[in-house]
């Protein structure tokens, strides 16, 4: 079975020649979530057939659950019965959708949950435009109306270690005759891959970039973030710099606090020279503390005396507002809480 979400518009109108305007309809019903039952301007013999051979959207929601602040975490099935993660964020602005791009991650992160059990697959582009289309529909959205308004891959995965998957899931959920989100309002978060991060400044995309940087020392940062030892700090900047020079992005440099590791004055001394000399903005994350790993996250003072520390350098920087955590806001655990369930 072909997964049709995977393909762009002139890759669905090269597979339906005939007649000229149905890659073009096929495009649009699929970036509305429609089945193919509900393509009722095409006629009834070509949808069965386009049922018998093709897929649609290959995510489908398994189970989702309310926060208090209306935030929704979604566990989603895959057509191979794997499980992937998302979380809906509502704002006064608009409303964002945190997505997966990977199934698990091999980056070994020792506070994340996303890769307690390595990395199992990367995800195609038709399953990472699902997740966005799955989402939109289910909270009354259309394309022409859009209930997803902007777009952050920070879920499970590494983005650039799905480079080219993930590079033409860009094309499509920002064309204009799809569900068109604007790159200006999707943010990607990579661990730091320095050559990856070079090379998507030449690509031609210019969404906003955010690096996991979490420590501001090499001895520190590679205990606690494994990709540090090939992709060393300076380098991680030096690329930084340089995306912002090809693409006029500010970059986001996102700092998980998590306590009596990188929480000290001396890190916040370093973090403010590292992020000087171009712009940038640092975001710190109270640590979402998940029961497999040891690390413990600062009180609420604590973080707000970091953040402080670094204002008082002359730093921009912000502490992310906390969603989602009274319904396993991070990424990896919901998914692993389901197959503990399902295993007993």
């Amino acid at each position: 079975m072909i997964d049709l979400l995977s393909l762009n518009l002139n890759e669905l109108k090269e597979l339906f020649p005939e007649p000229k305007y149905l890659g073009g309809q096929l495009f649009t019903f699929l970036h509305n979530g429609c089945s193919f039952d509900e393509m009722t301007s095409l006629k009834k013999d070509l949808r069965e057939q386009l049922k018998a051979e093709y897929i649609t959207n290959p995510v489908t929601i398994l189970k989702k659950f309310v926060g208090k602040s209306g935030t929704i975490k979604y566990l989603f099935a895959l057509t191979d019965g794997n499980l992937i993660e998302g979380v809906y964020m509502p704002h006064d602005y608009g409303n964002t959708l945190c997505l997966s791009t990977q199934i698990g991650c091999r980056m070994g992160c020792s506070f994340c949950a996303s890769g307690l059990d390595g990395l199992l697959r990367n995800l195609t582009p038709g399953e990472m435009l699902g997740q966005v289309v799955a989402v939109n529909r289910d909270n009354g959205g259309t394309t022409k109306d859009r209930a997803v308004t902007n777009l952050v891959l920070m879920g499970s995965g590494e983005p650039f270690d799905n480079y080219q998957n993930v590079l033409k899931f860009l094309d499509l959920v920002s064309h204009e005759k799809g569900i068109g989100i604007s790159e200006r309002n999707i943010s990607l978060s990579t661990s730091g891959l320095a050559d990856k991060v070079r090379e998507f400044a030449d690509s031609g995309h210019k969404v906003t970039l955010s690096i996991s940087l979490h420590a501001p020392f090499d001895e520190l940062r590679s205990s606690i973030m494994p990709v540090n030892k090939k992709y060393n700090i300076q380098n991680i900047v030096s690329a930084s710099k340089y995306y912002f020079e090809k693409t006029g992005r500010r970059v986001i440099f996102e700092y998980t606090l998590i306590k009596g590791t990188n929480d000290s004055p001396e890190c916040a001394k370093e973090l403010a020279s590292l992020t000087r000399g171009f712009p940038t903005h640092v975001n710190l994350i109270r640590l979402n503390e998940v029961k497999e790993r040891n690390h413990k996250a600062p009180t609420e003072d604590a973080t707000k005396e970091f953040l402080k520390r670094l204002e008082a350098l002359g730093v921009s920087a912000t502490i992310r507002r906390s969603l989602g955590n009274d319904i396993e806001g991070a990424c990896g655990q919901l998914r692993r809480r389901y197959l503990e369930e399902q295993s007993k």
